[in-house]
């Protein structure tokens, strides 16, 4: 009994070490090149990194140097087997308020090791609550809109049925 006790003391502290030693700043560094071979660029007022989490401040998105969002923060927790990434106040260009809705309030993505190859998504914004997830494995994108609100500029990409509003696409 003893020896088993050891070993889950022993991953625990590993576990812990893990979260604590991870190059958050780092890997959203990694991300940024990543993202700027494609032509997307972020600008950060302010990066705070935490035991569990990485805050992100003021960021704004350029695509191809054209001013597409700005976010007031972006929150990122994990704890390996748990990952939760928060974007608050989203809100896109003007230019684009004809395409998609301008202000997002809250966007919550979120995986465990339940399902791994499943991404939750739950939004709220000026079209009201979203619900939906990301299949990884299938590159399917479901999002049902619970209280649809403001949606008339993406009606014609929407399909209703008994539950209501919805989107699909494939990736």
């Amino acid at each position: 009994m003893q020896m088993v006790k050891k070993i889950f003391i022993a991953l625990f502290i590993l576990w812990f070490m893990l979260l604590v030693c991870m190059p958050k700043q780092e890997l959203y560094f990694k991300l940024e090149k990543e993202l700027a071979k494609q032509g997307i660029e972020i600008n950060e007022q302010n990066i705070d990194e935490g035991v569990f989490s990485l805050t992100i401040d003021k960021a704004t998105v350029y695509y191809k140097g054209i001013n597409v969002l700005n976010i007031e923060k972006i929150d990122f927790f994990t704890l390996l087997f748990y990952s939760k990434l928060q974007i608050n106040d989203l809100l896109l260009d003007d230019s684009l308020k004809e395409m998609a809705p301008q202000k997002t309030d809250k966007l919550i993505l979120s995986s465990s090791l339940v399902s791994p190859l499943s991404i939750a998504v739950d939004a709220k914004g000026v079209f009201g609550v979203v619900s939906g997830d990301v299949a990884l494995k299938e590159r399917k994108l479901h999002l049902d809109f619970l209280e649809a609100q403001e949606i008339e500029m993406i009606k014609s990409h929407l399909k209703k049925d008994e539950k209501g509003w919805h989107y699909e696409t494939s990736f």
